[in-house]
């Protein structure tokens, strides 16, 4: 079993004498062996992301992200994401972050300690059965990210637990634990390295995964990515002339005249535009439903 992340390796002593090359060759060795220890953890991963979709295909819940230090960051960062790729509306995302978000003077250590105030900050946000809390926390021992998850457990939301320590109170707190074993950094402690790559790689996959049982995806092309420059309005009119079967030219008016990429195969697939957002809401925001729907099935390819 690898050990905790705080613990000291001994093959990695006189470290600060290393050249470079030896340095970095580590700290690679470190980052693929975190990417290595996702692997087992695939199974949980997989049952924790279908209950978060049947969760949130009620369309009322929201995803609840609670961290503390580099974790926190993390966690943010996968949620701040869910918005520009995938269309995630804002008031169904909540980050909650031991010490806030404002970073002006640095990440808030001491605040991470403190189970009262996750719990506090879990129940102010108002979290409840539609909702699905993701903690995260290397050591599983952030009393912040904890309280939190306890409480939200408590309330009737989903919970899942990402730790890289087993045992861990995290790990008991979450109805769906997600352990990712790195073991000990290659500089004692500094949960920023494979710790950190291996949270990253999980909420990745989680969230990708939640948001493609959710319609966000039609075959492997990211369908509700908004198109807010020039590069993703080209990219969006990519996607509607290889779904619908069009040219450039065609797909670009359509998305320019229906705003976004589900509208816009539907309207070219011959739905009239007064029943589209029917048909969308019908088939739960699903495009390959809703087309099903339209007698336009288009199957895979």
């Amino acid at each position: 079993m690898a050990g905790s992340t705080e613990d000291a390796a001994r093959r990695f002593r006189g470290l600060d004498g290393w050249p470079a090359t030896d340095l970095l060759t580590a700290l690679w060795e470190g980052q693929t062996r975190a990417l290595a220890a996702c692997l087992p953890a695939l199974p949980a991963l997989a049952a924790a992301v279908e209950a978060a979709a049947d969760r949130l295909s009620r369309r009322t819940g929201r995803l609840v992200y609670v961290g503390a230090g580099s974790s926190g960051m993390v966690a943010a960062l996968d949620g701040l994401d869910l918005g520009p790729t995938f269309d995630w509306p804002a008031e169904r995302l909540v980050l909650l972050i031991a010490g806030g978000l404002d970073l002006s003077r640095g990440l808030a250590g001491a605040a991470e300690d403190d189970e009262g105030a996750g719990r506090a900050d879990l129940e102010t946000a108002g979290a409840g059965p539609d909702d699905v809390v993701v903690g995260v926390s290397a050591s599983g021992n952030s009393a912040y990210t904890v309280g939190a998850v306890r409480a939200a457990r408590q309330r009737g939301a989903l919970t899942l637990g990402v730790a890289s320590s087993a045992g861990s109170p995290l790990v008991a707190a979450a109805e769906h634990p997600i352990l990712v074993p790195t073991g000990p950094e290659v500089i004692a402690g500094s949960t920023r390295l494979g710790a950190g790559t291996a949270q990253k790689v999980v909420l990745n996959l989680f969230s990708t995964g939640v948001m493609t049982a959710l319609g966000s995806v039609y075959d492997n092309l990211m369908i509700n990515v908004r198109p807010e420059n020039a590069k993703l309005r080209r990219r969006c009119a990519a996607m509607v002339a290889r779904i619908a079967g069009v040219d450039g030219e065609t797909a670009a008016a359509a998305l320019e005249r229906h705003g976004d990429v589900r509208r816009a195969v539907l309207g070219l697939a011959g739905v009239a535009g007064t029943e589209i957002d029917r048909l969308l809401d019908e088939a739960g925001g699903n495009l390959r439903r809703a087309l099903e729907r339209a007698g336009q099935g288009t199957g895979k390819g």
